[in-house]
This record gives C-alpha cells, sequence and structure tokens, in this order.
C-alpha cells in the first residue's frame, strides 16, 4: 500500500455524509468500538467483521442497531462499501483491509491513525448545532485537548457562536439545571445558556451561571420562595410565550429536573398553545443527585429495590394531598421527600401510624451541592426533634430508609461534596 499522507499537511478536510450507506468496521476491540459507534451516529449502516466483540458491540449487534459478520476478515468484504475501518488491531489483517479498501478506491480509515492510510478521522466534539472536528497530526492526545477546549468555550461562553440575528427564530428551552453546583448542568443546558437572548430563573437555579451570561442577555427573576416573594407560574408562562414570539431565544432556567416537581410541563403546554417551539433539556434531580453527593445511593443492592419521590409541600392530612401516605408507610424501600420541611413531623408521624418503624433511619441533606451542604443523621421518631434543634431550612431533601445507613462518615477516604457533618 502506498502511504497517501504522513502528516496532517497532507490532509484535505471533508465531512462524509454516511447516511443509510453501507460501511464496513474490521475489528471488534475498543478501537472498533469507538469508530462504530460514531457511525452509527452519522446515520450509516454499519457492517462490523470480526470473529469476537466488545460486550458494547455485541448488544448493538443483537438490537439490530449494526451487522455483524463473526469471522475473520476476508476479501470481498468490502464490497458495495462507501468507507472502511481497519481496526483489528492485527497489522497483517490491518494492512490487508487497507490494501483492499486502495485497490476498490474506497477510503479507509483506522483504530490506530498514527499509521498512514487514505482516511483519518478527526477528534469530534459537538455544541449545540455544531461539530467541532480538529486534525492534529499524528498525536491524538493533542487534537483531543484542542477539541476540549473548544467544546468547552462554546459551552461555557468562553467561545461565543451566537447565531447572526437574521437567521435566529424565537424559541423556548426548558433547562434543567441540576441541584445547584453549576457543573453539573449538562452540556446542552450550557450550550442553550450561550444562545440564549433572555434567561427566566428561579432562585433554586445555578446562579453561578447567570455571571457567565453575555451582558446583553436579559435575566429575568421568575424565584418562588417558601413562604415568600413568588413570581405567579401564569406570569411565567406568559413571559416565555411574550418574549419567544417576539422573535427572541429563550431559556427557561430551573434547579434541578423541569419534570419533577418544577412545573416543567405547564410551561411546555403554555407554548405549545401558542404555537412557539419548545425543548427540553433533562437535568439531575435534587432527589437524587443530593443524597448521592452525600454519600447516600437511593438504592443498594441487597438493600432495596425500590426508591418513591415525593413532594412534602402538603401535609398528609390536607385535603388536597394526592400521595397514598398509607401505601408509603408499608414500602420497605427509600423514600425521598422534597419540599418537605415545615411538613416533615406531620409526614414522619404518618409514615409512622402506617407501618414504618419508628428507628428508620433518616438522613436530612440541606443546602445540597454547595460549600454549605450539611449532612444530619436522625430516626423517623428523631425527625422532628432534628428540624427544629438543627434549625433547618429549605431547600433540604430528607431521605428515609436502610440506605442512610450507608451514609460516608466525615474524615473517610471518600472525597464527594464538602462540609459533610456528622
Amino acid at each position: 500500500m502506498t502511504a497517501l499522507f504522513q502528516d496532517v499537511h497532507d490532509l484535505y478536510p471533508v465531512g462524509l455524509r454516511l447516511l443509510d450507506r453501507r460501511v464496513v468496521v474490521v475489528g471488534g476491540g475498543p478501537a472498533a468500538h469507538r469508530r462504530t459507534v460514531g457511525l452509527l451516529e452519522a446515520g450509516a449502516r454499519v457492517t462490523v467483521v470480526c470473529a469476537q466483540l466488545t460486550p458494547a458491540l455485541e448488544a448493538l449487534a443483537a438490537a439490530g442497531a449494526l451487522t455483524w459478520i463473526s469471522r475473520d476478515y476476508r476479501p470481498g468484504d468490502l464490497d458495495g462499501a462507501w468507507y472502511a475501518v481497519a481496526a483489528a488491531d492485527t497489522p497483517t489483517v490491518d494492512a490487508a483491509v487497507a490494501a483492499d479498501a486502495e485497490a476498490a478506491r474506497i477510503f479507509c480509515g483506522g483504530g490506530d491513525e498514527a499509521r498512514a492510510l487514505s482516511a483519518r478521522t478527526p477528534a469530534v466534539g459537538r455544541s449545540g448545532d455544531l461539530l467541532v472536528t480538529v486534525h492534529g497530526g499524528t498525536d491524538p492526545r493533542h487534537e483531543a485537548g484542542l477539541r476540549d477546549a473548544i467544546v468547552t468555550g462554546l459551552g461555557d461562553g468562553g467561545i461565543t457562536a451566537r447565531t447572526p440575528e437574521a437567521g435566529r427564530t424565537g424559541g423556548v428551552v426548558l433547562v434543567g439545571g441540576g441541584p445547584g453546583d453549576p457543573g453539573l448542568i449538562t452540556v446542552r443546558g450550557r450550550q442553550a445558556l450561550t444562545q440564549a437572548d433572555v434567561v427566566v430563573a428561579d432562585h433554586l437555579a445555578p446562579q453561578a451561571l447567570l455571571a457567565s451570561l453575555s451582558a446583553d442577555v436579559q435575566v429575568i427573576d421568575a424565584s418562588k420562595l417558601p413562604r415568600g416573594r413568588s413570581m405567579a407560574q401564569e406570569q411565567i408562562n406568559a413571559l416565555l410565550v411574550e418574549h419567544a414570539l417576539a422573535g427572541r431565544r429563550v431559556v427557561r432556567l430551573k434547579g434541578g429536573d423541569p419534570f419533577v416537581f418544577g412545573r416543567g410541563m405547564e410551561e411546555l403546554e403554555a407554548c405549545a398553545a401558542a404555537g412557539v417551539p419548545v425543548e427540553v433539556v433533562p437535568g439531575v434531580t435534587s432527589a437524587i443527585g443530593v443524597p448521592g453527593l452525600a454519600g447516600i445511593p437511593v438504592t443498594h443492592r441487597g438493600m432495596t429495590h425500590e426508591f418513591v419521590v415525593v413532594s412534602g409541600h402538603v401535609p398528609p392530612d390536607d385535603p388536597t394531598s394526592l400521595v397514598d401516605w398509607a401505601a408509603l408507610g408499608r414500602l420497605r424501600g427509600t423514600l425521598v421527600v422534597l419540599m418537605g420541611v415545615d411538613t416533615a413531623p406531620a409526614i414522619a408521624a404518618a409514615l409512622m401510624r402506617h407501618g414504618r418503624a419508628p428507628d428508620t433511619p433518616v438522613a436530612v441533606i440541606t443546602d445540597g451541592a454547595s460549600a454549605a451542604q450539611r449532612l444530619l443523621r436522625t430516626t423517623l421518631s428523631g425527625l422532628p426533634s432534628t428540624m427544629a434543634d438543627q434549625a433547618v431550612r429549605p431547600p433540604a431533601v430528607w431521605v428515609v430508609g436502610e440506605v442512610v445507613r450507608l451514609a460516608t462518615p466525615p474524615g473517610s477516604a471518600w472525597e464527594g461534596s464538602p462540609n459533610l457533618l456528622a
């Protein structure tokens, strides 16, 4: 085989449209896995030729996402292919694939692309509707590092790539900001923020993210403070629709996940009724994220096969309550209570009345995912006094169940969230 290029100066960068076109990957190891998933994402019809596959590739084959020829490579396997990948990790096999591809005028890349082949896969990253590709010669770490820097910059606003005004359309993105730490928002959520003209945020959303916005982005405070100032949901809905219909890109930035006690569906319905395009970006819900940051899994093998998340904003004896507290009292698994600070005594009493043992472990996590996070351990019968003695105020999440015993004690080798208190 003739060496077609030795460094980046011999490359002509081009993007291949492989949608519904046959691509053959020879090999079934980690390198073949990386190439295959990228090809599948591009919509290619992938055939993998190899006697053995990684478990992940085997699962894709079983699901019908790719075709698996379960044997070693043979001449003729590239027939009808638009593109080939030599990733057998065996030099003689990879050389044979490259030579056959060269003879058939099929461009061929590989798993170890420091070698000379007719095609070279760049380091690839995505930021919204942008595809970032970097060719870095023979050093893949250089490529990946630069790719990551560009994608991160596009995500956090360090690199601005906003759509020109003439090509922009209005719409709303409902973004779950996670439990509070700005580093826990999703990549897509950060991307949406960099494209926003208007951000409608509540007080539980990661506030530090607002400081990274461009000066021309309008920020609207839509907080709902417990027993305090609050923007009506109808007003929030109207603001989202008004700005979107005016051609602005609106991000509704919430804490946690917009569809977990976040009224996200109400906002989606309001936008849809007004003909406003709307996208949902899920977030890390505090119901799972905050206990996890405190070292408490909501499930654990051999201990619990279920967990239930419940809103505690209405006490059990309130006629408007929609919760079957009797059923929850009979459960053996984990119960996570959100918005249940003031109602904690009534909820604890109801759970014990319906079957939960008074000595059931309880953990209260306040100010989750922040430097002020506290972890308080108690029991179901001791919960009311713990709440009062420790002056617990929102935001707080409390967890009921045996998994609380797994909470990592302070001073352990585990490096989780800061300031965990016994």
